[in-house]
């Protein structure tokens, strides 16, 4: 007799729906802003009292801070006990609200609202749900599930999934990994890697009555980032061959801008000044070839007006990709159309992916979650409550499939 397992996790997460929705609307209450990422201690003991809830043992890594973070940690926990390992991994980090209301969920129209239901404390509720379901319907087989939830994903991952390569807590040996991105049903095997920079132009101050003896910083900003623009557009015409849901957001991404300041009064000629790059590049771009590309960029259109520039690399993330018919991708394409009643898509992420961390060991890596990009990091992000129970049951079937 076959047995219809996706029936019964879902059978099983059902009457769970009201738990669900409680656990993401208190996990949504922990202000996990990231920068600067303050209360990720707070909320990762809100993560492991949920798992003990749910008989999963959870613990709580201290791990370095970077920058201003306070008191960064991960949180750890495997289910079950068999050879194979199978990874869940998720950030409970949020980016900044634009209104302090946002950190009070509310249900709606079968909806949850809030900052960081769809990126990704939705998707983390799904995951640990989902684990829980495959541990009591008995579908761990040959294996156990390794639950990993960071908190510096929005800030590049380096203490949280960074820690976890640098101390060996990622086994190369892992059959697959999943992460809870909002996705919005599809799968995601591929993602764009990721330059930042923070450009500095030095003058000397002076005061307006004497502006002849200063050198006006950010008057040469403006000449050195002018040749900046041709590179951008160049870079956005260079498309990639991976599927993408928006056909014109193909090429890579390049931001000049997006932060800048300097000068120290309004009536100083201002002696530093400052701004920011960030990429994201196409898997089939040489990040450090477009990395000396820029630094080429600046530093002869400063050499150009006899100006002094310091350009400081603030990230470097390379892109991570798995092929789309590697058979765990294929697993987990059947686990969602058992799921869903349709058969996903495979696309590439137009950012970065925590995937990488483990692509670049050999992992195949995919992401895959209910939340939707597209409302991600806005005043109304939300996400379905129904769709997070069926991505829970995919995490449940996944693991079968994968463990057994």
């Amino acid at each position: 007799m076959t047995i219809d397992f996706s029936t019964r996790v879902q059978a099983w997460l059902e009457p769970r729906a009201d738990e669900m929705a409680e656990l993401l609307t208190t996990l949504v209450a922990h202000e996990t802003e990231n920068p600067p990422g303050r209360g990720l201690r707070d909320c990762a003991a809100a993560l492991t009292d949920a798992m003990a809830a749910l008989g999963l043992d959870g613990e709580i890594i201290g791990v370095p801070p970077v920058d201003a973070q306070e008191d960064p940690c991960i949180v750890r926990a495997t289910v079950g006990s068999g050879a194979k390992t199978l990874y869940f991994h998720g950030h409970f980090d949020v980016v900044p609200v634009q209104d302090r209301a946002q950190f009070t969920a509310r249900r709606a129209d079968g909806k949850i609202i809030g900052r960081g239901t769809a990126d990704m404390k939705g998707g983390i509720v799904s995951m640990l749900y989902g684990a829980a379901a495959a541990r009591e319907l008995d579908l761990l087989g040959d294996g156990k599930i390794v639950v990993h939830l960071v908190c510096d994903e929005e800030t590049g991952s380096v203490a949280g999934s960074g820690y976890l390569r640098e101390h060996g807590l990622i086994d190369p040996r892992a059959v697959a990994m999943v992460t809870a991105e909002p996705s919005a049903g599809k799968i995601w095997h591929a993602a764009r890697g990721a330059v930042s920079l923070r450009v500095t132009v030095h003058g000397r101050e002076a005061h307006v009555g004497q502006a002849n003896f200063g050198i006006n910083s950010f008057q040469h900003m403006v000449r050195i980032a002018a040749p900046l623009e041709n590179y951008v557009r160049s870079m956005m015409n260079r498309h990639t061959g991976f599927e993408m849901d928006a056909e014109d957001a193909r090429g890579s991404m390049v931001v000049v801008g997006g932060l800048s300041g300097g000068g120290s009064n309004f009536n100083v000629v201002p002696g530093t000044t400052w701004f920011t790059i960030d990429s994201r590049f196409n898997p089939e771009e040489d990040l450090e070839v477009e990395l000396k590309n820029l630094t080429t960029l600046l530093e002869t259109a400063a050499d150009d007006i006899g100006a002094e520039v310091t350009v400081e690399v603030t990230q470097f993330q390379p892109p991570a990709g798995t092929e789309r018919d590697d058979p765990a991708g294929q697993a987990l394409a059947q686990c969602v159309s058992r799921v869903t009643g349709e058969q996903p898509a495979f696309e590439m992420c137009a950012g970065i992916l925590d995937t990488r961390w483990y692509a670049q060991l050999g992992i195949p890596a995919f992401a895959y979650g209910a939340g939707r990009l597209d409302v991600s990091h806005g005043p109304n992000e939300y996400v379905d409550e129904l769709k997070l129970r069926r991505t829970a049951a995919v995490y449940a079937l996944y693991a079968r499939e994968m463990l057994d």
